[in-house]
Parts: structure tokens; C-alpha cells; sequence
């Protein structure tokens, strides 16, 4: 077997920016050959130059996939495309999400279907396919990325919440069922980490976030990134149905 067959495979949903491409790189760091996922074919160009950075810095093989993780299909073509470059599935992150804010009186269901169907949906179909070949390996690492709007609620983010808290009982579920098998499953909590979600916020509002933090600033993609390399590894064994919230003390 060579080194490149004996990596540890990862597949990281929405990773061509942000809390996604610092988890792909981590990982990437930590050995493991990793799939860097975008949403669409119109994005692979990104996942593509990110996928060739970290095979380049890191050394390890990378792979490219443009799938929509809503549709079943596309999802579960993720992963089989996964398993047929790596020969296993070892470490699949959830990570892929969007944002529709608005008042939930004027909210439109267009609106909350679609944040339920990528961040809950789109993370149920992935881990579905994920386990499976996880539990042929009886080893496995299962990473859902919720957040402290899920654990807490946020006004205007409704759909967000909910979608975040159901990630939440999913994953939770999951650990349950999997646990026998050698495999965990753990949700990550970010709280407002500096992307491209929080660069749309205006200077008063960053100032009113960051005031209720007890660390004084916004956390870093790489602040959530460390935490997965360790829920990742052999070392997080024994942990398993966590909520692990990364927010600098905000909901303390």
C-alpha cells in the first residue's frame, strides 16, 4: 500500500472559502487526503484552485467536486466520488450553509425552505451516505457544524436557528446510532467567526457583536478549524454527541 492509499480520507462540504477551506486545509495539514466540495459547477473553479493549494503545500491528494448537498443525488455522488479516488471515506465535515435573514412575520417560505434544505437537509443526505461506508470501516469521524444561533436563538434568523438546532438533534441521534461502530459525531458551534457572512456587517453592528464577547473579538476561521483537526483524529475517540461552541465566551 502506498503512503497515498494509507492517508485518511476527508471530505469537506462548502470549502472554497471561509470556516470550509480552513477546515480543508487543516486537515490537510494533519495528513489526510482531502475533497474539497462546492455548490455548483459555476463555483468548482474555486474548489479547484483550493483543492491545488493544499495538494501543493501539503503534499497530499486533493479532489474537486461541484454538488449541490440539497439533492440526494448530487450529495451521494459526493461521497461515491470520494470512495472511488480514496478507496474509503475516513472524516466527512458538514459544512456547507446559507443565510436568508428576515423577520419571521415576513418571512416567505421560499426563504425557509431553502436554509432547512442546505444546512439540515444538505447535511442529513451527506451524513447518510458517509455512514454507511463508515460502518464497513468500523472507524469513522462525523463533524456537523451548527451554531450558537442554533444552541440560542438570534431575532430575524428563524430559518437559520431552526436549521442549526436541527443539526443539532441530528447529530446527537446519529452518535447514538454509530457510536458501536467506532464512529463519532459531534456538532461544532461557531459564534461570529470573521467570513464572508460577517464582512457584509456594518461597523456598528460589528461593534455591538464584539462587545459581547468576552475575548473582544471576532473568532478566526482557524479558531474553528483546530477544534475539527482534533474531533478528527484518533485522540477524539471517546467523544462523541457533543455541542462544542467556539465563541470567545459570547454565551457565557
Amino acid at each position: 500500500m502506498t503512503e497515498s492509499e494509507n492517508r485518511r480520507c476527508a471530505v469537506v462540504t462548502g470549502s472554497t472559502r471561509g470556516i470550509g477551506r480552513a477546515v480543508a486545509r487543516e486537515l490537510a495539514a494533519a495528513g489526510m487526503n482531502v475533497v474539497v466540495n462546492s455548490s455548483s459547477e459555476r463555483s468548482l473553479p474555486a474548489a479547484e484552485a483550493v483543492a491545488a493549494e493544499i495538494a501543493e503545500e501539503f503534499g497530499v491528494e486533493t479532489l474537486a467536486v461541484a454538488a449541490n448537498v440539497a439533492i440526494e443525488e448530487e450529495a451521494n455522488a459526493l461521497i461515491a466520488a470520494a470512495a472511488e479516488a480514496n478507496g474509503r471515506v475516513d472524516v466527512l465535515v458538514n459544512n456547507a450553509g446559507i443565510t436568508r435573514d428576515g423577520l419571521a412575520a415576513r418571512m416567505s417560505d421560499d426563504d425557509f425552505d431553502a436554509v432547512i434544505d442546505i444546512n439540515l437537509k444538505g447535511t442529513f443526505h451527506c451524513c447518510r451516505a458517509a455512514a454507511k461506508l463508515m460502518m464497513k470501516q468500523r472507524w469513522g469521524r462525523i463533524v456537523n457544524m451548527s451554531s450558537v444561533v442554533g444552541v440560542y436563538g438570534n431575532v430575524g434568523q428563524v430559518n437559520y436557528a431552526a436549521s442549526k438546532a436541527g443539526v443539532i438533534g441530528l447529530t446527537k441521534s446519529l452518535a447514538r446510532e454509530l457510536a458501536r461502530r467506532n464512529i463519532t459525531a459531534n456538532a461544532v458551534a461557531p459564534g461570529f467567526i470573521a467570513t464572508d457572512m460577517t464582512d457584509a456587517l456594518s461597523d456598528a453592528q460589528r461593534e455591538a457583536i464584539v462587545s459581547r464577547i468576552g475575548s473582544g473579538r471576532l473568532g478566526e476561521p482557524d479558531d474553528i478549524a483546530h477544534l475539527v483537526r482534533f474531533l478528527a483524529s484518533d485522540e477524539a475517540s471517546y467523544i462523541t454527541g457533543q455541542v462544542i461552541c467556539v465563541d470567545g465566551g459570547m454565551s457565557l
